[in-house]
């Protein structure tokens, strides 16, 4: 288990090479993988009326229909309540691994604040997939239909 952002991202891309590529598609993408550049997006939100429990719960299973959940270690932060993270397709076709980390804190008052964060690797075309997935995401806790994800 590891929580780092460019290493889950490598080796995602790497998976994705070894099925059009085998081994050799592997260590190709996750040798290209390792010099590109990642676009990273957060988006903060409080979700009023929702109590840190529920938050959780509805974070967990919007990523689980997403994609697909990635482990993570404790946080030290005694106001951190959950960090839930998964890996979800973004981009053209959905092909391009998005690392979304949604990290929830109590804010009091029966209310959760969510700081959803999205990372992907970006290539010579643009598509600025953290940042779309981010804004998704961040859309669909606060219970409104979901935006277009194409590329």
């Amino acid at each position: 288990m590891t929580d780092d952002e460019d290493l889950i991202l490598r080796e995602a891309l790497g998976a994705l090479g070894a099925v059009g590529g085998g081994p050799g598609g592997r260590l190709g993408a996750k040798f290209a993988a390792g010099r590109l550049k990642k676009n990273v997006h957060e988006v903060e939100l409080t979700l009023e009326g929702v109590p840190p429990a529920e938050a959780a719960a509805r974070t967990t299973d919007l990523l689980l229909r997403l994609g697909t959940p990635v482990r993570t270690r404790a946080t030290d932060s005694p106001e951190t309540v959950r960090v839930v993270r998964a890996l979800v397709g973004g981009g053209f076709a959905q092909m391009n691994p998005v690392l979304v980390t949604v990290t929830l804190t109590d804010t009091g008052a029966g209310a959760t604040t969510a700081r959803v964060r999205g990372a992907a690797k970006e290539g010579l075309i643009k598509q600025r997939a953290g940042e779309k997935t981010a804004h998704q995401v961040a859309t669909l806790l606060l219970g409104h239909p979901p935006t277009p994800r194409g590329g």
